[in-house]
C-alpha cells in the first residue's frame, strides 16, 4: 500500500515538473500583474511612490470627458468590425470551400495580412492614405474623381471608419480560415436531400449552412469581441488618437494616461480594470447567448 502511495506520489511529481515552467509563467507575467494593478488602481502612483485613494481614480473616470468619448469610439469600432469582418470573413469561406484550381492561393491571399503586425499594417495604410503623397489620392487624381478626394484620416468621422476598414481588412482572413473549417464539417447529405425537395441556395444556407456552422460563429464573434475592445495597433499607427483625441480607444487612453500624460499609473490601472470587466461581462454574455443556437452534430 505504501509503495503504491510513493509511486504514485513519483508520477504526480513528475507531471508537475512539465506543468511547472507553464504555471510560473502564467503567475509572473499575467496573475501577479493583474493583482498589482488592481491593487494601484486605488492609488495615485507615479511608478515609483503611491498613495491610497480609494475610489477616487473610477470616479474621476466617469467624468472625464475624453475617457466617456473613447468608451464610445471603443463600442463603435467593435460594433463595427466584428459585423464586418465576420460578413466579410463569412462570404469569403463560401466562396473558397470550394475546390477548384488556384483556392489555396486565393486563401493564402486572404489570410496573410493577418500574419504581419497591426502596426506594420498601420503604417502602410498610413501611407497610402496620406492626403497629399498617398497612393489613394493620387490614384483617384489620375482617374479624374478629384471630387472623391479627401483627408482620410484628418476628418474624425471618416478617420474612424478609416479604423474599422483596416482593422477588419487585416484580420478577415482569421475569420475566414475559421468559418471554412466550420463549413468542411457540415454533411454533404444534407444539401442532396435539400436539392430532392428543391430549395433555393437562401433556404440552403439559412436552414443548413448557418445553423451548423454556429460553434464557428461563436468563436469569431467571441475572438473579434475580445480582439477590438483592445484595439490599439491601428489607432497607434494609422491616427495616433487624433486628430485631437476623436479615435481613441480605452487601449489608447490607457497608454497616454500612463505615457504621455504625465505618469498617472494609478489612472491607467483603474482603466485596464473597467476595460477587463468590460472584456469578462460582455464576453461571458456572448458565450452564454451564442451556445444556445448552436446546434448539436
Amino acid at each position: 500500500m505504501q509503495t503504491n502511495l510513493r509511486q504514485k506520489w513519483k508520477i504526480n511529481g513528475i507531471w508537475l515538473l512539465f506543468v511547472l515552467p507553464a504555471l510560473l509563467f502564467y503567475l509572473i507575467f499575467l496573475l501577479l500583474p493583474t493583482l498589482s494593478a488592481t491593487y494601484y488602481s486605488l492609488t495615485d502612483w507615479d511608478g515609483v511612490t503611491s498613495t491610497f485613494i480609494g475610489l477616487d481614480n473610477f470616479r474621476a473616470m466617469f467624468q472625464d470627458r475624453l475617457i466617456l468619448a473613447s468608451f464610445r469610439n471603443t463600442l463603435q469600432y467593435t460594433v463595427s468590425i466584428t459585423i464586418v469582418q465576420n460578413g466579410l470573413g463569412l462570404l469569403a469561406a463560401l466562396l473558397l470551400v470550394r475546390a477548384f484550381r488556384g483556392v489555396n492561393a486565393l486563401r493564402t491571399m486572404f489570410f496573410m495580412p493577418h500574419i504581419f503586425s497591426g502596426l506594420v499594417m498601420g503604417y502602410v495604410w498610413g501611407f497610402i492614405l496620406e492626403p497629399n503623397i498617398g497612393a489613394l489620392n493620387n490614384v483617384l487624381e489620375f482617374l479624374h474623381l478629384d471630387a472623391l478626394k479627401m483627408s482620410w484620416l484628418g476628418d474624425p468621422s471618416v478617420a474612424r471608419w478609416m479604423i474599422v476598414f483596416v482593422s477588419s481588412w487585416q484580420n478577415l482572413g482569421f475569420s475566414m480560415v475559421i468559418y471554412i473549417a466550420g463549413l468542411q464539417g457540415v454533411p454533404r447529405d444534407l444539401y442532396e436531400y435539400s436539392d430532392v425537395e428543391g430549395a433555393s441556395r437562401w433556404r440552403k444556407f439559412a436552414s443548413i449552412t448557418f445553423p451548423l456552422i454556429a460553434p464557428s460563429f461563436t468563436i469569431n464573434m467571441i475572438l473579434c469581441l475580445i480582439g477590438n475592445l483592445k484595439l490599439f495597433d491601428q489607432i497607434y499607427s494609422l491616427t495616433g488618437g487624433g486628430p485631437g483625441f476623436a479615435t481613441e480607444s480605452i487601449a489608447s487612453t490607457i497608454y497616454k494616461v500612463g505615457f504621455y500624460n504625465g505618469i498617472e499609473w494609478g489612472y491607467g490601472s483603474a482603466l485596464s480594470i473597467v476595460l477587463f470587466l468590460c472584456i469578462l461581462l460582455l464576453s461571458v454574455t456572448m458565450v452564454t447567448l451564442l451556445r444556445r443556437r448552436e446546434v448539436e452534430m
